[in-house]
């Protein structure tokens, strides 16, 4: 089948699915000889709203055996699962899904033609509602308490608490996958040579009014007059600045910002920067200077939004070497193809031992103590190779939490180092400086609940940290004395090779990397 004609009736079966037509839709997806992974979901879309649900089934298996990395379709049809009560399989499919969000809090599928976020959190609400229909309350709370955000779980966690059944989650009504645009305008015929058209007739006395004469035209090329930063919109910012709160933007010093809207009431700025538009403070703008010449522009930015920063890295250190740093944590086994429910199309594996979402220490409480655990403990959620969550006292000792942690994690507790984030930072400070310094869990904890990031740091006993910064950009490591680091890690930097490069640390690895790829705050945490 050519792919045109499948791009064809793709967009017709989306048109129809527009309009809520269900069973046109389905029509034309049908027709379709060779179907792809995204026209297999709309197909099961098309079922689930005609309420024809063992339908749906068969077209969401043949969409996994198309893509089994899908995520969202594992999500979909772990909803579908538990309408069906196939409980066992829907909670395969949620553990699934989650695995295949690789790490990720939220994955979005604009890009792939899908207007969908799919979240983790939306996963372990489905998982919580098939524990709840096996009567496992206990699992299905502490599933909702390892994951704090999301405002549907507080509903969820009502449900529970009453013992009430609740509805799973699924991707909303017509909300399918798009083929791109660029592609469904060229389904179009053009005409590029035209049609032929007289401008003028060597007819004596001929009545034609289609002709005008040409004009004169002056060769150059104009640009606008603009001295120098008068009239400009391009404004420097004087020091560099990071985000302090929602809808603003991080911009290192010197950058070139285009001024979209004029400071507010509380003294903001709105600019565009690096493809972004937010906010920044005005009293750090400072006009740019862009000067003209006759011949050619120099250091001109183009007209609307800047382009993107250059990553290309500095020159690089003559000699460094360093020792292989080991690798922190545990590393995921390698994909495995998941289960497919259609025996016809894909030989069914044994699927994996699903990751344990339970929490120990909250299974084992008597429900007379609870109101008094409210008052006199504080939940602890512990991002490690997984999460998990824990409850303690509240005036309980930094060496006491690490113990606590480390038994639940099972590793010594002389290797683990643990880190939280101060409220308007981005950056991962210890906390045994916190507590250290006469505070309790409570008081870096709030509405009795705290957020810490665990880490084994074996590769960090014969080093000194100096100092910490954040991560501005990306960085792919270009050799393999670099360290590779993604926007806003904590990099903990253990010394500098020169001017330009620094040595640091970051999860788990020690390498080299450039020091205009990432930032100091101006809080001093050493």
């Amino acid at each position: 089948m050519l792919y045109t004609e499948l791009l064809q009736l793709w967009n017709e079966s989306v048109h129809a699915m527009d309009n809520k037509d269900w069973q046109g839709a389905l029509e034309k997806l049908e027709q379709i000889t060779e179907p792809t992974s995204h026209t297999l979901f709309n197909a099961a879309s098309a079922h689930l709203c005609l309420g024809q649900l063992d339908s749906a089934l068969k077209a969401l298996d043949l969409t996994i055996v198309k893509d089994q990395r899908l995520s969202v379709a594992f999500f979909q049809r772990a909803a579908v699962m538990i309408q069906l009560d196939r409980l066992e399989e829907a909670l395969s499919d949620c553990v699934w899904a989650q695995k295949h969000l690789r790490g990720n809090m939220v994955i979005d599928y604009r890009q792939l033609g899908l207007r969908y976020k799919l979240y983790s959190w939306q996963v372990l609400h489905n998982a919580a509602a098939v524990y709840c229909r096996m009567d496992q309350w206990e699992q299905a709370r502490d599933i909702l308490l390892s994951e704090s955000q999301g405002g549907n779980l507080e509903m969820a966690l009502d449900s529970i608490l009453r013992e009430e059944i609740f509805a799973p989650l699924l991707v909303p009504e017509g909300v399918v996958f798009r083929p791109r645009k660029k592609d469904v305008e060229q389904l179009k015929q053009r005409d590029f040579l035209g049609k032929a058209k007289v401008i003028s007739s060597m007819i004596p006395n001929d009545d034609f009014g289609g002709f005008e004469p040409l004009r004169l035209q002056k060769p150059g090329y104009y640009q606008p007059k603009v001295d120098g930063a008068q009239e400009s919109r391009y404004m420097c910012l004087a020091v560099p600045y990071m985000a302090r709160g929602p809808g603003q933007l991080t911009v290192p010093g010197g950058s070139k910002v285009f001024l979209f809207e004029d400071q507010d009431k509380d003294g903001m700025a709105t600019v565009i920067y690096d493809g972004q538009r937010g906010l920044v403070p005005m009293s750090l703008l400072k006009p740019a200077n862009i000067k003209m010449t006759k011949g050619k522009t120099e250091n001109t930015l183009p007209t609307g939004i800047p382009l993107p920063p250059g990553l290309k890295p500095p020159a690089r250190p003559q000699k460094w070497s360093r020792s292989a740093a080991p690798t922190l944590g545990g590393q995921l086994s390698s994909d495995i193809a998941p289960p497919s429910y259609s025996s016809a199309t894909h030989t069914q594996l044994p699927p994996p031992e699903p990751p344990n979402y339970t929490a120990d220490s909250a299974s084992n409480k008597d429900d007379n103590s609870v109101q008094e655990a409210e008052t006199d403990s504080v939940v602890v959620k512990v991002h490690y190779t997984y999460t998990v969550a824990l409850s303690v006292p509240s005036t309980i000792s930094y060496h006491e939490l690490k113990e606590d942690i480390a038994q639940q994690l099972d590793q010594p507790a002389s290797s683990l180092r643990l880190r939280h984030k101060k409220h308007g930072s981005r950056l991962l400070v210890p906390l045994e400086w916190e507590l250290e310094a006469g505070r309790t869990i409570q008081e870096v904890s709030e509405a009795g609940r705290t957020t810490l990031w665990c880490q084994v740091e074996d590769s960090l006993r014969n080093h000194t940290i100096r100092y910490q910064m954040v991560a501005l950009y990306d960085y792919s490591a270009q050799g393999p004395e670099d360290l590779e680091f993604s926007e806003g890690d904590t990099i903990d930097i253990l010394g500098e090779v020169n001017e330009e490069w620094l040595e640091g640390h970051c999860a788990g690895n020690i390498g080299i990397f450039p020091s205009s790829f990432a930032m100091r705050e101006n809080e001093n945490f050493m």
